[in-house]
C-alpha cells in the first residue's frame, strides 16, 4: 500500500485495490493560498472512497461530487453538516441522484460503507473525525480534531479546548491504528504541538503523518528533535512537499 500527501489535511491511501481520499479541495479554494495536491487517476471502476470531515474549504470540495462521471465505483462519506440539497446540486450544474452515492455520518457513529467500515468521532471543532479499517488496515484521520488552545483567549477556554481533546483522544486511543492523521497547526504558536505531543504520547499509532500545516512543514523536524524517546521520534513521518509519495508495503 501507499498514501500520498496531496496538500494541507488532504491524503489519499491505496489500499489493495481500494482508495481512500481524504479532505481534497482543489487548490485554489482558501484565499491566500495555492495548494498544488493532484489526484492520480485511476481505471474506471476502482472503489474510490472520498470521506469529508466538514464543511470548512479547506476540508471540502463540492467539486469531488463531479468525479462521479469518471468512477462507477465511486462513494462519499460526508460530515451531516455538509449541504447538498437537489436544487443546490441543479444550481451547480450536479446531477442530484449524486446524492445516492453520499453516506452522510454524524459523530460517535458506525457505518458499512461497499464493505468498508467507519466510526466516527466528535471534533473539537466542526464535523467529525474518521476511523476507518480498509482490508484489515485502520486509519485515523482527526479532520480539525486537536487540541485548539490559542494565545490570548483564556485559560477557562483553553483548558475547556485541552480536556475535550483529550477526552476523545483516549477513545480513540483504545483503537489499533496503523496509520494517523493529526493537525499540527503553525498558526498555534507556542500550542503548536499540543494536540500531536498528546496524541503520540497516548496513541500505539504506527505512524503519525502531521497535517494542517499551511504550506509550513518546518515544525515536523522542530518537534522530531524533542522526543526523546527515539523510537517515538520515528513514528512521526517528515512531509516535505505536496504530492509527496510513502510507501508502506504491507501493514
Amino acid at each position: 500500500m501507499q498514501v500520498i500527501f496531496l496538500h494541507h489535511s488532504s491524503f489519499l491511501a491505496e489500499v489493495d485495490d481500494k482508495v481512500l481520499i481524504f479532505d481534497y479541495f482543489e487548490g485554489d479554494r482558501v484565499e491566500g493560498y495555492q495548494f498544488f495536491g493532484k489526484v492520480p487517476g485511476y481505471a474506471a471502476d476502482t472503489p474510490i472512497y472520498v470521506f469529508a470531515s466538514h464543511s470548512h474549504r479547506d476540508h471540502y470540495d463540492m467539486d469531488v461530487l463531479r468525479w462521479a462521471q469518471y468512477y462507477s465505483n465511486i462513494h462519499y462519506i460526508f460530515s451531516k453538516d455538509i449541504r447538498i440539497s437537489p436544487n443546490f446540486l441543479k444550481k451547480h450544474g450536479i446531477d442530484p441522484k449524486i446524492r445516492e452515492k453520499v453516506t452522510f455520518v454524524a459523530p460517535d457513529k458506525k457505518y458499512e460503507v461497499d464493505g468498508l467500515s467507519v466510526q466516527t468521532f466528535s471534533s473539537t471543532d466542526a464535523g467529525v473525525a474518521f476511523y476507518v479499517d480498509a482490508d484489515g488496515v485502520s486509519l485515523f484521520h482527526a479532520g480539525d480534531l486537536s487540541d485548539w488552545r490559542m494565545e490570548g483567549v483564556g485559560d477557562l477556554i483553553n483548558g475547556k479546548m485541552s480536556r475535550e481533546y483529550r477526552h476523545i483522544v483516549r477513545r480513540v486511543s483504545k483503537l489499533p491504528i496503523n496509520l494517523a492523521f493529526i493537525p499540527m497547526d503553525p498558526r498555534l504558536g507556542r500550542y503548536q504541538f499540543e494536540g500531536m505531543d498528546y496524541f503520540v504520547k497516548n496513541s500505539d499509532a504506527e505512524y503519525i503523518f502531521p497535517m494542517h500545516m499551511w504550506q509550513d512543514y518546518s515544525g515536523i523536524g522542530e518537534y522530531k528533535k524533542h522526543i526523546s524517546n527515539g523510537e517515538m521520534a520515528e513514528r512521526i513521518i517528515e512531509i516535505e512537499r505536496e504530492n509527496q509519495v510513502f510507501p508502506f508495503g504491507e501493514l
